[in-house]
């Protein structure tokens, strides 16, 4: 008997942590650009927001196995957008990332595919359960993700590109991939990518810059270095307690760059410190932990599958950003989830969560 779900079965207390979390983006943003012509972006925010909350609730009222039926048109018609993209897109500092719809509306379609890809890998590997991988559906799975991670990189859009490979990661673990697999993996890819960067044929200059600046940024203070010294300035300048909403001197003094979405945590911690920090982190850690509970309460595998690539994609865009703020990291552009501006992004997310409230109303159904 299949057991009708109802909105009792959501889960009120993840969308409660992501909401605050949202709450804090707008006032963050709002101080962030108080003093510059993005001021108004914290309106802009509160209306993804208006637009992302509803869709989180209309995609959770659908079962997620149709979604999963319908997962291999979605992905062809993903790369035709991403195609699409590089033939008619807008140009914007040298890449072309949007679609321009009218009135203002740039779609990004590199966000709607990590969507398409955490249900496409969940999909592909349910239906390899029960059997061991072999060489051949690690290939597949390979292609699966590596052809769009092929296609926005020549955008050229580096940061999102990477936000799709920790997908591929979670399928092949959940799905079962040995550690001798693993190993040669690893190796594998290590020789790919030192082979790409000495060839200079995969990567901008800029980007090699970016990739090697956090290393000893002081060796370009003014160039590829300009925008970690800034952040680590901001974080460092916050102390403990921070020096307050719009007092940050290097926020408010245009001196951190874009701190409104890649730079929005060093803005944070300059304005509320170092408990301000932890406390975010604190925030990001219910939020992922909610999350796990979820895909471990699904009621079947590509419920889990599906949730722990949301895991994945999320948990990633976090410690890249994060180690990029305080130095760990190159700067690649990486959004941080549910702070960052940017209407993509803040769609993305709320339809991921829409789609992991509606493996939890469905956790009951034989």
């Amino acid at each position: 008997m299949r057991r009708f779900s109802s909105f009792r079965d959501f889960d009120w207390t993840l969308l409660t942590l992501v909401l605050l979390m949202s709450v804090i983006s707008v006032l963050e943003i709002k101080s962030a650009t108080l003093h510059t012509k993005f001021h108004n972006f914290d309106h802009k925010q509160l209306a993804f927001l208006m637009v992302g909350i509803p869709l989180m609730f209309l995609i959770s009222v659908i079962d997620y196995h149709r979604l999963l039926d319908l997962a291999p048109w979605a992905y062809g018609v993903s790369l035709i957008l991403l195609v699409a993209v590089k033939a008619v897109g807008t140009k914007v500092l040298g890449a072309r990332r949007w679609i321009n719809l009218g009135g203002g509306i740039h779609f990004q379609p590199s966000e709607w595919v990590k969507l398409v890809l955490i249900l496409t890998v969940a999909r592909y590997f349910w239906g390899l359960a029960g059997r061991e991988l072999s060489w051949i559906d690690i290939a597949k799975a390979f292609a699966m993700v590596c052809v769009p991670m092929g296609l926005v990189l020549i955008q050229p859009d580096l940061g999102t590109a990477l936000t799709y490979f920790p997908v591929l990661v979670a399928g092949l673990f959940l799905g079962g991939i040995r550690p001798k697999q693993v190993a040669v993996l690893i190796l594998g890819l290590a020789v790919l990518a030192g082979g790409a960067w000495l060839s200079g044929k995969r990567l901008k200059p800029y980007q090699q810059a970016r990739l090697t600046s956090f290393i000893n940024p002081d060796a370009d203070p003014k160039g590829s270095g300009y925008q970690i010294k800034q952040s680590l300035i901001a974080v460092g300048s916050g102390g403990l307690w921070g020096k307050g909403t719009n007092k940050g001197t290097q926020t408010q003094g245009d001196f951190l760059p874009i701190p409104y979405t890649d730079f929005i945590f060093a803005a944070f911690c300059e304005e509320h410190g170092f408990v301000g920090g932890i406390g975010i982190l604190l925030l990001y850690f219910l939020i992922l932990t909610r999350l796990i509970q979820n895909a471990q309460q699904a009621s079947d595998m590509p419920g889990t599958f599906i949730i722990m690539g949301v895991v994945a994609v999320i948990l990633f865009q976090i410690v890249v950003n994060i180690g990029m703020v305080v130095g760990l990291m190159p700067v690649t552009g990486i959004p941080l989830p549910l702070m960052s501006y940017g209407g993509s992004s803040i769609l993305f997310t709320f339809l991921a969560l829409g789609i992991v409230m509606n493996i939890r109303m469905r956790r009951f159904v034989n």
